[in-house]
């Protein structure tokens, strides 16, 4: 076995493969952009060194240079992870050329597979079922319009050098052709700088089912069940499982073997998934191999007990599979969600920004997080905004999805906006409760899940009320520990103590009329008022409104208050302002000070005329800022300070008259 590896990737992918290397006992080097260098996995790795600027091109991508740091600080293998230079020929061969191993397959293996049409060309040789379609050289415009039309319709255009749905047009009929080919090839020259193109008939329920499958360098080759990923958006995968459901034990080891046939028929080795689309009628067909680990494996892990990557050291180091076909046992089912960083409600636009409060699902043998991130790190606009992989096992398929909404509930991000939401929609939509599913699945039920989101929720507008109070009445655990309500004395501002709480939430404004009486609060949202107590340890708000009891997180990170009711996050922007409106008085006379102070600012002069909720004099006292307001409308007769002046608590600011009725 090796004693030290070098992991040419990063985030959670890299902590993945680090925490399986040091279970072996194995020392890890990482690699970092400038972007990186306080990232967990340059952390958690045994030495580090910096690659270059943060473009992947400028560092992930620099293989000479990773090439170089292996030789450099004496590790004897590199594993590429998955993505960035996993799949890269030459990465491979240069590696070779080194003296470095290179944890995944043989270069003839990865070249064989890199083309898509010639591993089209493959697997027809090898008796592996294909999709009926076209996946020649002769990429003339005239030449793909014929077999266009002998395929027939609807059809899918997909560039042969292609990945991550880039390149790829669905056809429905002979007049679309020209045009969705010229786009496909245009798409596909920039992102892959090929655009060579080939032709399939496009399934229309198909389901994405892909196949686990390892090889050694003793000809041993085993595949390890399936994983289901069809939910999916823009052809990029989103939730995954394993196994299939309604899939039998027949179809599996039918798709297993032909997968087994697909690695032998390119001399492959160590981990590899070879992907196929099952039809509805049980019919399933070769789509393309990825050679490399895949991010879901963690579902297959979880069912089979099994830790792929170690199993990919073992087979790197010369050693046989750890176990043989008839060895392998599928236990329970296992479902997978990606947690991005990303605006599903915006066509899933990436987000970037600082994770300012994160809390994950507590780990145990039913969930398992796979992540690259903690809290404060910064998603950054330079790489996949893949935040972590939430992963459930449990003994059956309805108990792993309960296990998943609770997991998903658990989870709790603040600062940047995520999919926890949306992911939530899909894993307790009917449809998929029911395994009714295919790849068109999130299209087909785009109406239910992007319903209109409850945007007005009295329930968290309280909450964050009651946490800013508690807060303020705990200095220990405030951020702005400096407030009235820390007094026992029970301060008073022109006779009645009111504080308006001014939350912001996106486009809704309210503001919440707060009275304290002894032990609990009287709090006005929208002319009705809620009888609330509260109790505030670290993140975790317990709280009574009215008869309602009920407990949830809560985070602040500046002025943003983010409340967590289950899946939901209620982000409040607010203000806090004393008011002065004094129940049952005349009004007239003077406006005095609430405490010993600093006059910050006057807004009133003498003889001006004045509106209710005009402000006519800031203060600030104990570093907090107070506006003191006119009552109803009137006339200043007089101020009494100017900005700078200490002021006494109780002294006389403003001398103020209403308006005669």
């Amino acid at each position: 076995m090796f004693r030290k590896i070098l992991i040419a990737n990063r985030g959670e992918i890299a902590c993945r493969v680090i925490d399986t290397a040091h279970k072996l006992g194995i020392r890890c080097v990482a690699v970092y952009s400038e972007a990186d260098a306080n990232a967990r996995h340059v952390r958690m790795a045994d030495e580090a060194y910096l690659l270059g600027p943060a473009p992947s091109k400028d560092s992930y991508l620099r293989s000479d240079k990773i090439i170089a740091i292996a030789k450099q600080s004496g590790a004897e293998a590199i594993h590429p992870g998955y993505g960035f230079l996993s799949e890269n020929e030459s990465f491979a061969k240069a590696c070779e050329d080194a003296g470095v191993v290179f944890i995944g397959p043989p270069v003839g293996a990865i070249t064989a597979m890199g083309s898509k049409s010639a591993a089209k060309d493959i697997m027809a040789k090898a008796g592996v079922p294909l999709v009926p379609g076209y996946h020649g050289d002769d990429q003339s415009d005239a030449l793909l319009s014929k077999e266009s039309a002998r395929i027939g319709y609807p059809q899918l255009l997909k560039a042969a050098y292609g990945g991550g749905g880039k390149g790829m047009r669905v056809v429905w009929k002979q007049e679309e052709f020209n045009d969705a080919l010229a786009s496909a090839r245009r798409e596909a020259k920039a992102g892959f700088g090929n655009d060579k193109m080939l032709i399939e008939r496009y399934l229309t329920k198909p389901r994405h089912i892909e196949i686990q499958v390892f090889a050694d360098n003793h000809g041993n080759a085993v595949y390890l069940a399936e994983r289901d990923c069809s939910i999916q958006r823009r052809h990029q995968k989103v939730i995954e499982e394993a196994p299939a459901p309604n899939f039998s034990s027949e179809q599996r080891k039918a798709m297993g073997e032909a997968a087994v046939k697909a690695a032998k028929a390119i001399d492959y080795r160590g981990a590899g998934t070879v992907e196929f689309l099952f039809d509805e009628d049980g019919s399933f067909y070769f789509m393309e191999m990825n050679t490399r680990l895949q991010v879901e494996h963690p579902v297959t892990e979880m069912i089979t007990g099994q830790d792929l990557v170690k199993w990919q050291l073992l087979v790197a180091a010369g050693e046989q599979l750890p176990l043989a076909q008839d060895d392998i046992q599928l236990d329970g089912h296992a479902i997978e969600v990606r947690v991005y960083a990303e605006d599903p409600d915006n066509d899933f636009l990436p987000q970037t920004g600082k994770l300012t409060y994160l809390r994950q699902p507590e780990a145990n043998r039913h969930v398992r997080v796979d992540t690259g991130v903690v809290e404060n790190d910064e998603v950054s606009p330079f790489y996949d905004p893949m935040i972590a992989k939430l992963i459930v096992w449990d003994e059956s398929r309805d108990r792993a999805i309960a296990r998943m909404l609770r997991a998903l509930d658990d989870y709790r991000i603040a600062g940047v906006t995520t999919n926890l939401s949306f992911l939530t929609s899909l894993t307790e939509h009917p449809a998929f409760k029911a395994a009714e599913l295919d790849t068109n699945f999130i299209n087909k039920h785009q109406q239910s899940l992007f319903a209109p989101a409850n945007k007005e929720n009295n329930q968290a507008l309280v909450l964050a009320a009651l946490f800013i109070l508690q807060q303020q009445k705990a200095p220990q655990t405030s951020c702005n520990s400096f407030s009235p309500w820390h007094f026992s004395h029970g301060w008073r501002i022109n006779e009645t103590p009111k504080v308006d709480i001014s939350l912001q939430h996106g486009e809704q404004s309210s503001v919440l009329k707060v009275q304290q009486l002894q032990q609990h609060y009287v709090i006005d949202v929208e002319g009705q008022q809620l009888c609330c107590t509260a109790e505030l340890n670290g993140d975790e708000l317990s709280a009574v409104l009215g008869e309602h009891r009920t407990k949830v997180r809560v985070s602040r990170y500046g002025d943003t208050i983010s409340v967590f009711i289950k899946h939901q996050r209620y982000d409040f922007s607010y203000q806090t302002e004393v008011s002065t409106e004094v129940e049952g008085a005349d009004h007239a006379g003077s406006l005095t000070a609430p405490m010993n102070g600093t006059i910050v600012a006057v807004m009133a002069k003498a003889g001006a005329t004045v509106k209710a909720g005009d402000t006519l004099v800031i203060m600030e006292a104990m570093k907090m800022e107070y506006s003191i307001k006119a009552p109803k409308n009137g006339v200043v007769n007089e101020v009494f300070y100017a900005a700078g002046d200490l002021v006494k608590d109780g002294a006389e600011l403003v001398d103020f008259s209403p308006e005669e009725a």
